[in-house]
C-alpha cells in the first residue's frame, strides 16, 4: 500500500508540475513565434510553417495563404519558417534561392532588404517584453498593490544593520539617491547587492541622516538552484500597516514596464557576478528546472503565479534569444550588423561555421541547465 501511495504520489506530481508547465511554456513561445509570423506577414514575407513544438506533427491545419499552423510532438521551443528558409531558425538555403522565380525571390526571407530582416528577427524578443509589460500591467491595474512604508521594526541582534546604526522606527526614504517608495523597493536593492556598499538616506524622529551598510551575503536555495543574496538584518513594519494602492491604466503600464526593467537588470547583474566568479552557475535552469516551479507556481499561487511565471519566463527568453550567439535571434542581428558595414552578407562559409558554434554553444548550454536541474532535484529529494 505504501509503494502504491508513493506511486500514485509520484504521478500526481508529474502531471501536477507537466500541464502547468506546458501552459507556460507554449504561451510564452506563442507570443515570440507570432512577434516573428506578424511582422514577417507586414514586410510580405511567405510563411511556410508556424510550429509550436518540434519532431513529429501531432495535428495542424493549413490556412488560407498556405501557412501550415502545427503543434509538435516536442514541446521545448517553437519555430516559423519562412520561405527561402532551410529550416526553422532562419538559416538561408542558397541551392533553392539559386533556383527562384523573381515572384518567389520577392517574398522570400533572405531577399529582403536587411532592415526587414531585422525587424522580423527583432519581433520574436520584443513580443515576448511586451507580452511581460502587459502581464505585470494588468496584474496591477486588476489587483493593485499591497505596499509597505520602508520603516525599521526590529533589528536582528549582531547583525549588518545592528553594526551600522539602524534603530527600530527608522524610516529608509532612499538608497544611493534614488527614492525608496516602499519596504519591497528596498528589499529588491538590498537583496541584489550583496558585498557592495550602499548608503541609506534615514527618517528618524524627522532628522535625516545616512546610514553606510554592505548587505552581508546569504545563501538561500530555490527550485533554480542556490542563490546568493544580501540581507542587512531588519524586519518589515506589521503587515497591519500595508495598504492597498490602486492604479490606472497609464500608471499601471509604467510599473509593468518597471518590472520588466527590473528582471533585465538583475539577469544581467547576475552574468556579470557570474562572470566575475561572485555567482554560481547552479542557478542556470533548463526545461527540468522550470516544469518543477512551475508545479510549485500552479500549487500556491494558482493562476495568478502562473500569470507572474509566464512575464518572468517571457522576458528571460526575449532577453536570452537577443544574446549574440548565431542560431539565436541576436546571432541574425549580429550577421545583419555585419553585413551593414560590409556592405554585402558575410560568405555562406562564414554564416555556416558561426551557425555550427552557435548550436554547439546552444546544445552545451541546454545540457549545463539539465544537468543542474538534476543536482537541483536530487537536493530537494534529500531535503524531503
Amino acid at each position: 500500500m505504501d509503494f502504491l501511495n508513493a506511486m500514485g504520489g509520484t504521478a500526481g506530481g508529474f502531471f501536477g508540475a507537466v500541464i502547468p508547465f506546458l501552459f507556460v511554456l507554449t504561451v510564452v513561445v506563442f507570443v515570440h513565434e507570432m512577434g516573428h509570423f506578424l511582422v514577417g506577414r507586414w514586410c510580405g514575407v511567405g510563411v511556410h510553417a508556424f510550429s509550436i513544438g518540434f519532431g513529429p506533427e501531432l495535428f495542424g491545419f493549413n490556412d488560407r495563404r498556405g501557412t501550415r499552423w502545427k503543434l509538435c510532438a516536442i514541446p521545448l521551443g517553437g519555430y516559423v519558417k519562412f520561405h527561402g528558409d532551410a529550416n526553422g531558425a532562419s538559416v538561408p538555403d542558397p541551392e533553392t534561392l539559386a533556383r527562384m522565380s523573381p515572384q518567389e525571390r520577392a517574398i522570400s526571407f533572405p531577399t529582403q532588404p536587411v532592415g526587414k530582416r531585422a525587424a522580423i528577427v527583432a519581433a520574436g524578443p520584443i513580443a515576448n517584453f511586451l507580452l511581460a509589460i502587459l502581464l505585470f500591467a494588468g496584474a496591477i491595474w486588476l489587483g493593485g498593490r499591497y505596499e509597505l512604508p520602508a520603516r525599521v521594526s526590529s533589528v536582528e541582534p549582531n547583525s549588518v544593520a545592528a553594526q551600522a546604526g539602524f534603530k527600530p522606527g527608522d524610516l529608509i526614504t532612499a538608497i544611493d539617491g534614488d527614492p525608496v517608495g516602499d519596504f519591497n523597493a528596498m528589499y529588491r536593492t538590498v537583496t541584489g547587492s550583496a558585498g557592495t556598499p550602499l548608503a541609506f538616506t534615514v527618517d528618524r524622529d524627522g532628522k535625516v541622516i545616512t546610514i553606510d551598510a554592505t548587505p552581508a551575503t546569504y545563501e538561500e536555495r530555490t527550485p533554480f538552484g542556490r542563490h546568493r543574496i544580501g540581507r542587512l538584518g531588519i524586519r518589515s513594519p506589521a503587515g497591519s500597516e500595508a495598504r492597498l494602492v490602486r492604479y490606472g491604466p497609464v500608471d499601471s503600464v509604467v510599473l509593468g514596464v518597471r518590472e520588466t526593467y527590473f528582471v533585465v537588470e538583475r539577469t544581467f547583474s547576475y552574468l556579470s557576478k557570474l562572470a566575475t566568479g561572485r555567482e554560481s552557475a547552479d542557478q542556470l535552469s533548463g526545461p527540468i528546472g522550470i516544469a518543477r516551479v512551475s508545479g510549485e507556481v500552479a500549487k500556491t499561487g494558482g493562476v495568478g503565479g502562473l500569470v507572474g511565471l509566464i512575464a518572468l519566463l517571457s522576458v528571460s527568453i526575449g532577453l536570452l534569444n537577443l544574446f549574440p550567439v548565431p542560431l539565436l535571434d541576436g546571432g541574425h542581428l549580429l550577421f545583419y550588423a555585419f553585413e551593414v558595414v560590409r556592405g554585402r552578407p558575410l560568405s555562406e562559409r562564414a554564416q555556416e561555421i558561426g551557425f555550427r558554434i552557435g548550436l554547439a554553444l546552444v546544445l552545451m548550454l541546454m545540457l549545463f541547465a539539465a544537468w543542474n536541474d538534476i543536482l537541483n532535484l536530487g537536493a530537494s529529494w534529500r531535503n524531503t
